[in-house]
């Protein structure tokens, strides 16, 4: 699967080139239709030179040429049915990329001048890494999930693990005075607790913010109390990308825990995108930085004003030409771009038709 910089790097490089861009809906789960896929494309691929055909293109046999390295992959390869879609770019001399993503794919086939880059917008949210830390006051746990796959990271916390009281040279036993006034044995042993209760969450901290760098979102599970404390050392580092979920606890298998990431980091997302979509409408209607609409957005993106591109699922499927130029001009000038579905694109859609822009500045 690409990542964002490497689409970018295949966008800039094939741009002014003949490239056949195609998208795959291989997400079946009935055995019965599970080359249903096939028919489908072959059918797309058969309008498309169809229309070239009657339009008089002269770059039929360029197209033919590259469907016929596309098509000869495809008969030598299964990885169009091992995950839920897949992607291919293809000149009339060579395949640049292939491959499946862990994304429902629009099914497309472009034939233009660069690749059609706007369906995969997205795959790239499967590609954001998910860092889970699991934690009480004595232990902790920590999953990583890329791509869709989920790793319970062993022994990265075994120097800061809290142990036995015992290990800490205090013998489980009632209290008693200690010689020191107002402070016993028990006091002691939750000092020392705390004191490695401490270490543990600053040790996680740092394996945390190492494993979620500057795109990774994190989930934190376990007790109330714990969890706070965890997040409290990270916020300031990752803002906006950090959920307590307490439905999450250290005695739950990996597939429970899956589950529980799928919703947390689908829940924080949406949270993010619905700010997203408020914070620039404001701005926007506030005559400041943002954009709303597709003519204002587009204005923008021509003016290579644009920080943030916000399509909404619908508006890439109704306008699919228009939402590649867009994703194209903002790749252009260093722009994220950001695909909103359920309630964020919703909103996008009832405050700007489906499109908007975060802006660098004003005009």
């Amino acid at each position: 699967m690409l990542t964002r910089e490497k689409l970018l790097d295949l966008f800039q490089e094939l741009r002014g080139h003949d490239v056949l861009s195609i998208y795959v809906d291989a997400d079946q789960r009935d055995p019965a239709l599970r080359d249903v896929w096939r028919t489908r494309l072959d059918g797309d691929i058969s309008r498309l030179r169809h229309s070239l055909e009657k339009g008089g293109a002269n770059g039929l046999a360029a197209f033919d040429a590259a469907w016929t390295l596309v098509e000869k992959h495809i008969r030598n390869t299964e990885e169009v049915a091992s995950k839920r879609g897949w992607v291919a770019f293809a000149t009339p001399d060579r395949i640049w990329h292939t491959g499946a993503v862990p994304a429902h794919m629009p099914a497309q086939v472009a034939w233009q001048q660069g690749i059609r880059a706007a369906p995969y917008i997205r795959a790239l949210k499967q590609e954001r890494p998910v860092t889970v830390a699991l934690v009480d006051g004595r232990r902790a746990r920590v999953f990583e999930q890329v791509e869709g796959h989920i790793t319970e990271l062993k022994g990265v916390l075994a120097d800061a693990e809290v142990g036995d009281l015992t290990d800490m040279g205090v013998r489980k036993r009632p209290a008693r005075a200690s010689g020191v006034r107002g402070t016993t044995s028990t006091d002691e042993a939750q000092r020392l607790l705390d004191a490695a209760g401490e270490r543990l969450r600053k040790r996680l901290a740092e394996i945390i913010q190492g494993r979620a760098g500057n795109e990774g979102i994190v989930v934190v599970g376990g007790p109330s109390e714990s969890a706070r404390a965890l997040v409290a050392q990270l916020d300031p580092h990752l803002p906006g990308r950090v959920v307590e979920w307490h439905p999450l606890h250290l005695d739950m298998t990996e597939a429970e825990v899956r589950e529980q990431i799928r919703l947390a980091a689908g829940d924080l997302s949406e949270q993010g995108h619905l700010a997203l979509v408020s914070e620039v409408a404001d701005a926007a209607r506030a005559g400041g930085k943002g954009a709303l609409g597709q003519e204002k957005t587009l204005a923008a993106l021509d003016g290579m004003r644009v920080a943030a591109l916000l399509l909404s699922r619908n508006f890439l499927h109704a306008h699919p030409d228009l939402a590649d130029y867009a994703v194209g001009m903002a790749f252009t000038q260093g722009a994220d771009v950001e695909e909103l579905s359920g309630e964020a694109g919703e909103a996008l859609d009832a405050e700007g038709g489906g499109i908007a822009s975060k802006l660098r500045f004003m005009v």
